[in-house]
Protein backbone atom coordinates (compact mmCIF):
# COMPACT_ATOMS: atom_id res chain seq x y z
CA UNK A 1 0.00 0.00 0.00
CA UNK A 2 1.52 3.48 -1.03
CA UNK A 3 -0.85 5.98 0.27
CA UNK A 4 -4.46 6.34 2.07
CA UNK A 5 -6.91 9.47 1.77
CA UNK A 6 -9.78 10.33 3.46
CA UNK A 7 -12.30 12.93 1.94
CA UNK A 8 -15.73 14.08 1.61
CA UNK A 9 -17.87 14.89 -1.66
CA UNK A 10 -21.39 16.55 -1.22
CA UNK A 11 -23.81 13.74 -2.54
CA UNK A 12 -26.66 16.18 -3.20
CA UNK A 13 -24.77 18.21 -5.83
CA UNK A 14 -24.04 15.54 -8.19
CA UNK A 15 -25.50 15.98 -11.19
CA UNK A 16 -27.98 13.56 -12.02
CA UNK A 17 -27.89 12.95 -15.36
CA UNK A 18 -24.34 11.93 -15.03
CA UNK A 19 -25.51 8.66 -13.07
CA UNK A 20 -24.69 5.89 -14.96
CA UNK A 21 -26.92 2.74 -14.40
CA UNK A 22 -24.86 -0.69 -14.01
CA UNK A 23 -25.60 -4.20 -13.29
CA UNK A 24 -29.05 -4.54 -11.17
CA UNK A 25 -29.71 -1.92 -9.31
CA UNK A 26 -26.00 -0.78 -9.24
CA UNK A 27 -25.46 2.84 -9.70
CA UNK A 28 -22.10 4.61 -10.99
CA UNK A 29 -20.70 8.02 -10.98
CA UNK A 30 -17.26 9.06 -12.30
CA UNK A 31 -15.53 11.63 -10.62
CA UNK A 32 -11.80 12.41 -10.38
CA UNK A 33 -9.17 12.68 -7.52
CA UNK A 34 -6.66 15.30 -7.49
CA UNK A 35 -3.58 14.86 -5.20
CA UNK A 36 -2.01 18.47 -5.23
CA UNK A 37 1.77 18.62 -3.98
CA UNK A 38 0.79 21.52 -1.55
CA UNK A 39 -1.59 21.69 1.08
CA UNK A 40 -4.54 24.34 1.07
CA UNK A 41 -6.78 24.84 4.59
CA UNK A 42 -5.40 21.55 6.07
CA UNK A 43 -5.89 19.49 2.36
CA UNK A 44 -4.42 18.49 -0.48
CA UNK A 45 -7.14 16.25 -2.35
CA UNK A 46 -9.66 17.91 -4.88
CA UNK A 47 -12.57 15.54 -5.82
CA UNK A 48 -13.88 16.72 -9.22
CA UNK A 49 -16.79 15.99 -11.77
CA UNK A 50 -15.43 13.10 -14.59
CA UNK A 51 -14.70 15.41 -17.61
CA UNK A 52 -14.88 14.12 -21.16
CA UNK A 53 -12.52 15.01 -23.87
CA UNK A 54 -14.38 17.02 -25.21
CA UNK A 55 -15.21 18.92 -22.21
CA UNK A 56 -11.24 19.87 -21.55
CA UNK A 57 -10.99 20.59 -25.05
CA UNK A 58 -13.48 23.33 -24.45
CA UNK A 59 -11.46 24.57 -21.10
CA UNK A 60 -14.82 23.70 -19.01
CA UNK A 61 -14.42 24.81 -16.03
CA UNK A 62 -13.84 21.50 -13.33
CA UNK A 63 -16.88 21.13 -11.28
CA UNK A 64 -15.52 20.54 -7.72
CA UNK A 65 -17.30 17.82 -5.80
CA UNK A 66 -14.81 18.08 -2.61
CA UNK A 67 -11.76 17.90 -0.48
CA UNK A 68 -9.82 16.02 1.70
CA UNK A 69 -6.19 15.00 2.42
CA UNK A 70 -3.48 12.18 2.27
CA UNK A 71 -3.28 10.60 5.81
CA UNK A 72 -0.62 7.96 5.04
CA UNK A 73 2.11 7.49 2.56
CA UNK A 74 5.34 5.00 1.96
CA UNK A 75 6.28 7.87 -0.26
CA UNK A 76 6.04 5.69 -3.33
CA UNK A 77 2.76 6.31 -5.33
CA UNK A 78 2.59 4.21 -8.71
CA UNK A 79 1.08 4.90 -11.92
CA UNK A 80 -1.48 2.20 -12.88
CA UNK A 81 -0.52 -0.04 -15.38
CA UNK A 82 -2.72 -0.27 -17.97
CA UNK A 83 -1.93 -3.57 -19.83
CA UNK A 84 -0.69 -4.05 -23.34
CA UNK A 85 -2.89 -5.18 -26.06
CA UNK A 86 -1.13 -8.11 -28.17
CA UNK A 87 -1.51 -7.28 -31.93
CA UNK A 88 -1.20 -10.48 -34.41
CA UNK A 89 0.97 -9.24 -37.08
CA UNK A 90 0.99 -12.43 -38.54
CA UNK A 91 -0.65 -11.38 -41.88
CA UNK A 92 1.39 -8.68 -42.50
CA UNK A 93 3.81 -8.81 -45.51
CA UNK A 94 6.77 -7.53 -43.72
Amino acid sequence: MAGIITASIRVDQLPKEKFINGKGDAVYYNLTIILNDESRYGNNVAITDSQTQEEREAKKPKFYLGNGKVVWTNDIIKLAEKPVEQSNNDDLPF
